[in-house]
């Protein structure tokens, strides 16, 4: 497998400039702070095969449904994450001649992602007639001040003398590649060559979707001294131009310091006022001052949650570059956000948040965060409950059904196999409830507002089965589960037994609700008996003989074969085959029965998760990214330790190695987790059951140990694991016992515990 990038255990760089691989280096090192992001596009501009993209937290445009056939029930638009208002450029020439490296003569390229902070650099020299230039770009958003982007051009003569023009822009003219109807979003409100400030508003929608307004401000230092260049206007865009002659052997830096704003937090017509105050604050600081700031907090951030592998470089960077660029798309500081499946990385999928974030998310943020982050996780479901029960209403039901894609609750999908069908997300969602509260031990949210979730889809559920005078049992129809390679099938068993799940442990947690919400949401007792007698009597399809779990009715009737006979040639699948074919064939997008077996570990035995893990491992292709890292758990649970290994090199560098060949268009955010949670709950085996912490550790052969840090009810735990012991450290909190490989730990705060193997 070709590698674009040097395995380096803090940076993701490269001197190789592939123009077949602009797309991927520009999805690998795009940068983002919890508030806006970019692509890794060039500062001054790209004519070659490039996608421009920047995009701000929260901001989106319902563009209107796009099919050939309307089928009822469709929702009305595709909300669209859309490419933001660009503050990204700086246009240079010299001695007339554009900067492109598409066209221009160029040498010593480097390129470079540091993972301490999120700082991307790069550098090159530039090789015109009579003149060779030395460039050095920095640029990073700020964590500490949200609204701000900091970027800074140096230029050092080599030889020759060059006169340079450095032209900073502001563009709201931009464009989604994925646009249904090839329109833009963006309208122009004014420009403003005296606050050197663009505002624009996305354009009106029919659908009581909110418009957005954005205003951006530039500003240019050199040597941390305000620049005044020429300034232009023209609709939506403003360029400033400053200019300099330089000899061999002098320099010039210039920074453009850019704040963003948008409705969100500022009214319209606040906007410049706020954008001025931030400016201000901004450039209080220098560049380097503002830098420094900007690091501690992400050392801080690295105290608390890196991941050190010892043995295996490859392994120690792609596990740090997924925690990177989970934490620049998410922390939990903004309680309206959410996780989108390509974070600030690309405009593919759309929607501010699938089921991937409760499924693969929420159980690492779990442990690296502070509990408000993941309480705050819930409660954004919870406020979107009316747009769950208008998408159930859509489609005829009772009860609500969280959406597959969306960004306010209201489903926004539109492919029928996917909004109509793929609803185990309905369960999948509550399912972070059971996991937070047997976690953290608070039972709050459950006992209250956590009610309204479960109780929402539970009625769901009671109304999307149907019984089955032939079977005499509840069956489910038309449904799509985890493997997506698969659609319109009939009890498929992960959607049955989740949706049982659901009915059972909201069964159990009635009687403990607070009284207020028992009132508010008044379950009969025919209600709970009817969901009762469908968690006694729901049909789960199995081969007895086999001692497995069938994936969906009729699963048996494929030619089963292992995916090792697919030709490499035809790999992936979804790239080469028709959908005809794959919708045929036994092969398997992702973990489907395996998905269940993980979320609902402790319900199986050994034999029964060997057996389904030995018959639909070899039949899966891995094609989604959120495949890997539940392989590798089971795997490492069952003692398949290679295999769970190459699961987790897998999760850890998808994007990284491009494994799909597809990260062209943005990073796969939302598995990003994986690669954690393959080492914690895969390789260390940590598990949680009745107020029980456990570890049942192993290193693979060919690292040398692995530690990390957990946050488990306000304790904070460090755990180092190496071939010849297991150490366990209480780094703050109260005495807590644990179980190491069955054995009982008494910890203490600030002592270490350690276990020979």
């Amino acid at each position: 497998m070709k590698r674009i990038f040097e395995v380096n255990p803090w940076q993701v760089a490269t001197t190789d400039f592939s123009l077949a691989d602009k797309r991927l280096q520009e999805s690998i090192t795009a940068i983002g702070n919890d508030y806006m992001g970019v692509r890794g596009n060039f500062e001054e501009g790209y004519s070659g095969d490039s996608l421009q993209g920047s995009y701000l937290a929260g901001v989106w445009f319902p563009d209107k449904t796009r099919v050939g056939w309307w089928k009822n029930g469709y929702p009305k638009y595709f909300g669209k994450s859309i490419n933001a208002p660009s503050f990204l450029g700086i246009g240079i020439t010299i001695n007339g001649e554009q900067l492109d490296l598409a066209k221009n003569k160029f040498s010593d390229f480097h390129l470079a992602l540091d993972m301490h902070q999120g700082l991307l650099s790069r550098s090159f020299i530039y090789e015109g007639q009579n003149v060779k230039v030395k460039f050095e770009f920095e640029r990073f958003l700020h964590i500490s001040l949200k609204e701000a982007a900091l970027i800074r051009v140096k230029a050092t003569v080599l030889e020759g003398t060059a006169q340079i023009a450095f032209n900073s822009t502001l563009d709201g003219t931009v464009v989604n590649e994925d646009s249904n109807y090839d329109e833009q979003f963006w309208l122009a409100i004014s420009e403003s060559q005296a606050d050197r400030t663009i505002q624009v508003k996305t354009k009106p929608n029919p659908y009581q979707v909110p418009q957005f307004t954005v205003l951006l401000k530039a500003s240019l230092r050199h040597a941390d001294q305000l620049v005044t260049g020429e300034v232009t206007t023209s609709t939506a865009q403003l360029s400033e131009c400053v200019t300099v002659n330089l000899q061999a052997g002098e320099s010039y830096d210039l920074e453009k310091d850019v704040i963003v704003v948008t409705s969100r937090d500022v009214e319209p017509e606040m906007q410049a006022q706020r954008a001025d105050e931030l400016m201000k604050q901004l450039q209080s600081k220098t560049f380097t001052q503002n830098l420094a700031e900007h690091t501690a907090v992400w050392q801080k951030r690295w105290a608390k949650s890196d991941v050190v592998i010892a043995g295996d470089d490859a392994a120690q960077q792609g596990i740090r570059f997924n925690i990177l660029q989970l934490f620049m798309t998410y922390y939990g500081e903004d309680k309206r956000l959410n996780v989108g499946p390509k974070g600030f990385t690309g405009e593919k999928y759309g929607g501010a948040t699938y089921w991937d974030t409760e499924a693969f998310i929420f159980p690492m943020y779990l442990c690296v965060a502070q509990p408000n982050v993941t309480r705050a996780l819930l409660q954004y479901r919870h406020d979107q409950l009316p747009g769950a029960y208008h998408n159930a209403q859509e489609q005829g039901l009772n009860g609500a059904l969280f959406p597959m894609v969306t960004f306010n609750g209201i489903e926004c999908h539109n492919e029928w196999e996917i909004t109509f069908e793929e609803i185990h997300r309905n369960s999948d969602i509550p399912f972070a409830i059971y996991q937070y509260t047997k976690y953290t031990g608070d039972e709050a949210y459950v006992k209250n507002a956590g009610m309204d979730v479960l109780v929402g889809t539970a009625r769901f559920w009671a109304d999307r089965v149907h019984y089955s005078k032939w079977r005499k049992k509840y069956v489910m129809h038309g449904v799509t589960g985890p493997n997506e390679y698969e659609n319109n099938v009939n009890n498929n068993w992960f959607t049955s037994t989740m949706a049982r799940w659901l009915l059972q442990y909201t069964l159990e947690r009635l009687p403990l609700a607070d009284s207020e919400a028992q009132e508010r949401l008044n379950v009969t007792e025919k209600e709970k008996h009817k969901w009762q007698d469908i968690v006694d009597n729901i049909y789960l399809p199995e081969d007895k003989e086999r001692g497995i779990f069938l994936q969906q009715d009729d699963f048996l009737d494929k030619d089963i074969r292992p995916a090792t006979e697919i030709p490499t040639t035809q790999r992936p699948i979804n790239q080469h085959w028709s959908w005809d074919k794959i919708l045929r064939s036994p092969f398997i997008k992702q973990a489907d029965v395996l998905q269940g077996i993980y979320f609902l570990n402790d319900r199986y035995t050994k034999e029964q998760k060997e057996r389904n893990f030995d018959f639909y491992e070899p039949l899966t292709v891995h094609e989604s990214s959120l495949s890997a890292c539940v392989h590798s758990i089971l795997a490492a649970e069952l003692g398949k330790k290679q295999q769970s290994v190459e699961f987790y090199e897998r999760t850890a560098r998808l994007d990284l190695d491009n494994y799909n060949n597809d990260t062209d268009d943005g990073l796969h955010i939302t598995s990003m987790s994986g690669s954690w949670l393959a080492i914690v709950q895969g390789f260390a085996g940590m598990r949680y059951d009745h107020d029980q912490l456990k570890f049942n550790p192993f290193v693979p052969n060919n690292w040398n140990g692995y530690s990390f840090i957990i946050n488990y009810r306000n304790c904070l735990i460090k755990v180092q694991v190496n071939h010849d012991e297991t150490k366990l450290t209480l780094l703050q909190g109260e005495d807590l016992t644990v179980l190491v490989s069955g054995h009982k730990v008494e910890l203490k705060e600030g002592e270490a515990k350690c276990l020979k193997d």
